[in-house]
């Protein structure tokens, strides 16, 4: 595989200033109802947006640090989750996207971290190691996954039954190698990153049945050179990030050609607009514009510079050996390699 795919010129390449102008544009459209409607999405748009910025380089370009702090921190609630905008119920995967952002701006130390981790805490059923995303009960392998995130950036992973956040996940994976939301769920490329990633944290890749789950993903990929999430769907760009992060876990990213990939992630963009959609011709959102780029930094992008990204956190490697998280990658069973 070339670090330079030949076949990006046929896109125009990735449209770097266009897609920091789209960025930027997100929180100056509300006078459009699509603005309110996605309200609840708010702390994860940020997040999703600023990780496309870190990995163009960028940044520093289109969001206010302090601003986006002191709003983050507006979201923090009194049972120590994060809601998706100020006002709204704690859940954690809006805890997730809050402490991703805040460390990214290395103001992690803002919050109550007992608070934090007390809420997280909170969702694990004791009992049988499932983690649920919220005082409602929704029980999910993402949040397995989450939960052992969001507790290692307070280096505080042993607070939560590791062992039976394990387990939960051996019971939820197929015969095909994936895993599902659950067990008995189907197997989703989605579902697979977050139990590979929870995995990863809790040292316990040695579970995974490597050949066969690196075959089922590796069959992901369709003759647009576009991933998608399960057999008989469609591509979707964010599946560039999904199957991917999971071959890069599992050191076989070169199942795939990353050269198509890049080409079908570059034939999502919005030349005009900016922003990436899930796939060409459909509107552009901040989501996959995230997951896209994120995509190409895996696939070794030659294009123009991108960041690196960790295939676990979905971040800037540089910010995860910052914080002192890169050590996953010395405990991943023998033979592997990133």
């Amino acid at each position: 595989m070339t670090n330079n795919p030949s076949n990006t010129e046929d896109h125009g390449g990735l449209l770097v200033e266009k897609h920091i102008e789209y960025i930027k544009s997100l929180d100056k459209k509300q006078d459009e109802l699509e603005y309110w409607m996605t309200e609840h999405l708010r702390v994860s748009g940020i997040y999703w947006g600023l990780v496309a910025l870190q990995l163009l380089g960028r940044a520093n370009d289109a969001f206010d640090k302090d601003a986006v702090v002191e709003y983050v921190l507006s979201c923090h609630n009194a049972d120590g989750g994060f809601g998706g905008h100020k006002g709204h119920d704690s859940h954690l995967l809006y805890t997730m996207s809050a402490v991703q952002t805040l460390v990214m701006y290395d103001s992690l130390d803002k919050v109550d971290a007992r608070r934090v981790i007390q809420y997280v805490k909170a969702r694990q059923d004791p009992a049988t190691g499932e983690v649920s995303g919220d005082e409602w009960g929704e029980k999910d392998t993402r949040f397995a996954f989450i939960s052992l995130a969001i507790l290692s950036f307070f280096g505080a992973e042993d607070e939560l039954n590791i062992d039976g956040v394990v387990a939960y996940v051996q019971r939820s994976m197929n015969y095909d190698g994936g895993f599902g939301s659950g067990p008995g769920g189907e197997s989703h490329a989605a579902q697979v990153f977050t139990c590979l990633a929870a995995l990863a944290i809790a040292r316990r890749l040695d579970v995974v049945d490597r050949e066969r789950l690196s075959k089922w993903l590796a069959e992901r990929q369709l003759k647009s050179g576009g991933l998608n999430g399960r057999p008989q769907k469609m591509e979707d760009v964010c599946y560039s990030w999904w199957v991917l992060s999971s071959l890069q876990i599992l050191g076989r990213v070169h199942w795939i050609d990353r050269e198509r990939l890049c080409g079908f992630i570059l034939s999502a963009q919005d030349p005009d607009a900016g922003g990436i959609a899930d796939r060409p011709g459909n509107i552009a959102d901040v989501y996959h514009t995230c997951f896209g780029i994120a995509g190409l930094s895996l696939a070794g992008f030659g294009g123009c510079e991108l960041a690196e990204v960790d295939p676990v956190y979905c971040m800037p490697v540089k910010v995860i050996e910052r914080a002192g998280l890169r050590s996953w990658t010395e405990h991943l069973p023998r033979g592997w390699g990133l």
